[in-house]
Protein backbone atom coordinates (compact mmCIF):
# COMPACT_ATOMS: atom_id res chain seq x y z
CA UNK A 1 0.00 0.00 0.00
CA UNK A 2 1.72 3.11 -1.04
CA UNK A 3 0.83 7.00 1.03
CA UNK A 4 -1.58 7.61 -1.79
CA UNK A 5 -4.95 5.91 -0.20
CA UNK A 6 -6.81 6.65 -3.63
CA UNK A 7 -4.06 3.81 -5.43
CA UNK A 8 -3.57 0.06 -5.06
CA UNK A 9 -0.70 -1.86 -4.95
CA UNK A 10 -0.75 -1.71 -8.96
CA UNK A 11 -0.69 2.48 -9.00
CA UNK A 12 -4.02 2.38 -9.85
CA UNK A 13 -7.17 3.82 -8.93
CA UNK A 14 -8.92 2.72 -6.32
CA UNK A 15 -11.78 3.72 -3.59
CA UNK A 16 -10.93 3.28 -0.56
CA UNK A 17 -12.00 1.13 1.84
CA UNK A 18 -13.97 2.61 4.86
CA UNK A 19 -15.09 -0.43 6.66
CA UNK A 20 -13.09 -0.46 9.98
CA UNK A 21 -13.59 3.96 9.90
CA UNK A 22 -15.67 4.79 12.92
CA UNK A 23 -18.70 6.03 12.12
CA UNK A 24 -19.34 9.61 13.96
CA UNK A 25 -21.38 12.85 13.35
CA UNK A 26 -20.13 14.54 10.02
CA UNK A 27 -20.71 18.16 8.64
CA UNK A 28 -19.26 20.16 6.01
CA UNK A 29 -20.02 24.04 4.91
CA UNK A 30 -18.87 25.07 1.44
CA UNK A 31 -19.12 28.48 -0.94
CA UNK A 32 -20.04 29.09 -4.23
CA UNK A 33 -21.12 32.09 -6.45
CA UNK A 34 -22.12 33.15 -9.64
CA UNK A 35 -22.08 37.14 -10.85
CA UNK A 36 -25.08 38.62 -12.71
CA UNK A 37 -26.17 42.02 -14.30
CA UNK A 38 -28.42 44.00 -12.62
CA UNK A 39 -31.35 42.82 -15.24
CA UNK A 40 -30.41 39.35 -13.96
CA UNK A 41 -30.82 40.12 -10.37
CA UNK A 42 -34.21 42.25 -10.45
CA UNK A 43 -35.52 39.32 -12.31
CA UNK A 44 -34.95 36.85 -9.89
CA UNK A 45 -35.16 39.11 -6.59
CA UNK A 46 -38.95 39.72 -8.14
CA UNK A 47 -39.56 36.55 -9.26
CA UNK A 48 -39.80 37.29 -12.98
CA UNK A 49 -37.27 34.55 -14.90
CA UNK A 50 -39.89 32.73 -17.13
CA UNK A 51 -38.05 29.84 -16.26
CA UNK A 52 -40.08 30.24 -12.67
CA UNK A 53 -38.26 30.67 -9.00
CA UNK A 54 -34.89 30.70 -9.70
CA UNK A 55 -33.18 30.69 -6.23
CA UNK A 56 -35.88 27.86 -5.35
CA UNK A 57 -35.42 25.44 -8.30
CA UNK A 58 -31.50 26.27 -7.65
CA UNK A 59 -32.06 24.89 -3.59
CA UNK A 60 -33.52 21.86 -4.78
CA UNK A 61 -30.75 21.12 -7.52
CA UNK A 62 -28.61 21.47 -4.59
CA UNK A 63 -30.09 19.24 -2.69
CA UNK A 64 -30.35 16.73 -4.91
CA UNK A 65 -26.98 17.33 -6.03
CA UNK A 66 -25.25 16.23 -2.87
CA UNK A 67 -27.65 13.32 -2.41
CA UNK A 68 -26.36 12.15 -5.69
CA UNK A 69 -22.31 13.17 -5.67
CA UNK A 70 -21.14 9.74 -5.23
CA UNK A 71 -22.49 9.19 -9.17
CA UNK A 72 -20.29 12.22 -10.55
CA UNK A 73 -17.28 12.02 -8.28
CA UNK A 74 -15.96 8.64 -9.09
CA UNK A 75 -14.30 8.07 -5.93
CA UNK A 76 -16.71 9.21 -3.93
CA UNK A 77 -18.88 6.79 -1.26
CA UNK A 78 -22.26 6.83 -1.50
CA UNK A 79 -23.52 7.71 2.28
CA UNK A 80 -26.45 8.70 4.25
CA UNK A 81 -27.08 12.23 3.65
CA UNK A 82 -29.16 13.31 7.12
CA UNK A 83 -29.21 17.10 6.24
CA UNK A 84 -28.70 19.13 3.41
CA UNK A 85 -29.75 23.24 4.06
CA UNK A 86 -28.85 25.71 1.23
CA UNK A 87 -28.79 29.47 1.97
CA UNK A 88 -28.66 32.40 -1.10
CA UNK A 89 -27.00 36.11 0.29
CA UNK A 90 -26.95 38.79 -2.47
CA UNK A 91 -23.72 41.60 -2.46
CA UNK A 92 -23.96 44.50 -4.95
CA UNK A 93 -20.28 45.60 -5.89
CA UNK A 94 -20.86 48.37 -9.13
CA UNK A 95 -23.36 47.11 -11.50
CA UNK A 96 -22.79 43.50 -10.64
CA UNK A 97 -24.94 41.28 -7.99
CA UNK A 98 -23.39 38.20 -6.55
CA UNK A 99 -25.41 35.58 -5.71
CA UNK A 100 -23.52 34.15 -2.55
CA UNK A 101 -24.26 30.12 -1.89
CA UNK A 102 -23.75 28.08 1.50
CA UNK A 103 -24.24 24.85 1.36
CA UNK A 104 -24.46 22.73 5.04
CA UNK A 105 -24.44 18.89 4.64
CA UNK A 106 -23.91 16.70 7.46
CA UNK A 107 -24.21 12.75 8.33
CA UNK A 108 -23.72 9.78 10.44
CA UNK A 109 -21.20 7.59 9.07
CA UNK A 110 -17.45 6.57 8.04
CA UNK A 111 -16.33 9.27 5.57
CA UNK A 112 -17.08 12.79 5.29
CA UNK A 113 -19.11 14.87 3.69
CA UNK A 114 -17.01 17.53 2.12
CA UNK A 115 -17.58 16.96 -1.30
CA UNK A 116 -21.38 16.54 -1.13
CA UNK A 117 -21.36 20.16 0.25
CA UNK A 118 -19.04 21.89 -2.54
CA UNK A 119 -20.91 19.39 -5.05
CA UNK A 120 -24.45 20.88 -4.04
CA UNK A 121 -22.62 24.97 -3.97
CA UNK A 122 -21.82 24.15 -7.51
CA UNK A 123 -24.90 22.83 -8.54
CA UNK A 124 -26.84 25.60 -7.45
CA UNK A 125 -24.48 28.15 -9.36
CA UNK A 126 -24.20 26.46 -12.18
CA UNK A 127 -28.72 25.92 -11.70
CA UNK A 128 -28.54 29.53 -11.87
CA UNK A 129 -26.85 30.30 -14.52
CA UNK A 130 -28.98 27.66 -16.55
CA UNK A 131 -32.56 29.42 -15.35
CA UNK A 132 -30.70 32.92 -16.66
CA UNK A 133 -28.77 32.60 -19.44
CA UNK A 134 -31.48 33.57 -21.79
CA UNK A 135 -31.88 36.90 -20.73
CA UNK A 136 -27.81 36.77 -20.70
CA UNK A 137 -24.99 34.38 -20.97
CA UNK A 138 -22.31 37.05 -19.47
CA UNK A 139 -22.68 35.39 -15.67
CA UNK A 140 -19.74 34.35 -14.01
CA UNK A 141 -19.64 31.50 -11.81
CA UNK A 142 -17.33 31.06 -8.80
CA UNK A 143 -14.62 34.25 -8.21
CA UNK A 144 -14.33 30.79 -6.07
CA UNK A 145 -15.58 27.67 -4.63
CA UNK A 146 -14.54 26.31 -1.47
CA UNK A 147 -14.76 24.57 1.61
CA UNK A 148 -15.38 26.85 4.84
CA UNK A 149 -15.30 24.23 7.60
CA UNK A 150 -15.63 20.33 8.06
CA UNK A 151 -16.62 18.77 11.11
CA UNK A 152 -15.82 14.91 12.79
CA UNK A 153 -13.79 11.91 11.11
CA UNK A 154 -10.06 10.73 11.48
CA UNK A 155 -8.37 14.39 10.63
CA UNK A 156 -10.42 16.26 12.87
CA UNK A 157 -12.36 19.61 12.37
CA UNK A 158 -10.90 21.92 10.03
CA UNK A 159 -12.20 25.73 9.44
CA UNK A 160 -10.80 28.11 6.91
CA UNK A 161 -8.93 30.87 7.99
CA UNK A 162 -9.69 33.07 5.42
CA UNK A 163 -11.34 33.75 2.75
CA UNK A 164 -10.10 33.16 -0.95
CA UNK A 165 -9.98 36.16 -3.12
Amino acid sequence: MTEFTHFNDQGRAQMVDITDKTESYRSATAHSSITVSEEIYSKITTNQMKKGDVLSVAQVAGIMAAKQTSSLIPMCHPIPISGVNISFDWKQENENHHLLITAFVKTKGSTGVEMEALTAASICALTVYDMCKAVDKGMVIGGATYLEEKTGGKSGDYKRSTEPN
